[in-house]
């Protein structure tokens, strides 16, 4: 159950914040973001070492990013299924994914932020939706865009869970004044008062509206988050903070990812 939040703010200094949470099975494999990919090596991201792809691909010349969530539908034919960890490197490097065959890939949404704005492109297995974000805070789920997909959880359980981290996190991340992190300070004094919630808000990491999560589902299966990554763009701006999961609510542990 990855998430997404997007703040954009058409007139500010750092106009595009993202804030992705990616959730896995605990025992696959990753290597933190590099220049992992010789065939693009401009290109930065988390490896997935399973299938070779990334969840979040980042073009620091192009002051790009996107993130991939998984999403609900009808599966693609096993036979010619590709890895959807390519598509995060395809939309950063040729302007998104919309001239793709999509039919080899199982449904996923894909968030992509540019230094004036953001969209989501969400495929069902049927049907490609694209959108661009109003100005304001978004939330991206496995449900969509604000949990309002064509195709969603079949659970309803998953379901409400989805729904109470949305609506938890937005409240507290409207609460709190929005960041601009314009500078080479550490995380703690870049993101102010959303670090302490992107860290998990204090909250268990079963509760039902938890962000950074930990969930046992029996026979050695633990489902949880493993990495969390803060970005900003701006007209002349790619910061890039990042953290393994879970994070210190104090900024220790953070890494910034040189973009130049």
């Amino acid at each position: 159950m990855c998430t997404a939040f997007v703040s954009v703010e058409p007139g500010a200094a750092v106009p595009v914040l993202l804030l992705s949470v990616r959730d896995e099975y605990l025992g696959r494999a990753w290597l933190p973001p590099d220049h992992h990919w010789p065939d693009r090596p401009e290109l930065l991201g988390g490896l997935d070492l399973a299938a070779g792809g990334t969840w979040l691909a980042v073009d620091p010349g192009r002051r790009t990013a996107a993130c991939l969530l998984n999403g609900f539908g009808p599966l693609a034919p096993a036979d010619a299924r590709l890895t959807r960890g390519r598509l995060p490197l395809t939309a950063v490097r040729e302007g998104g994914i919309g001239h793709l065959d999509l039919g080899p890939y199982d449904p996923f949404h894909l968030v992509v932020v540019r230094a004036d704005g953001a969209r989501v492109s969400s495929w069902d297995g049927g049907r490609l939706e694209e959108r661009e974000l109003p100005p304001g805070l978004s939330v991206v789920l496995n449900d969509g865009l604000e949990g309002l997909a064509a195709e969603r959880a079949a659970s309803g359980r998953i379901r409400a869970l989805m729904a109470a981290r949305a609506a938890h996190f937005r409240a507290r991340f409207t609460a709190e004044p929005r960041p601009e992190p314009t500078g080479t300070e550490p995380a703690a004094a870049a993101w102010g008062g959303w670090l302490p919630i992107v860290t998990g808000d204090g909250l268990a990491p079963d509760a039902d509206a938890a962000l950074v999560q930990r969930r046992d589902f029996g026979d050695g299966r633990i489902w949880g988050s493993s990495s969390i990554s803060l970005l900003a763009f701006g007209p002349d701006l790619v910061r890039y903070d990042f953290s393994s999961a879970p994070a210190a609510a104090d900024g220790s542990g953070w890494r910034r990812i040189a973009v130049d």
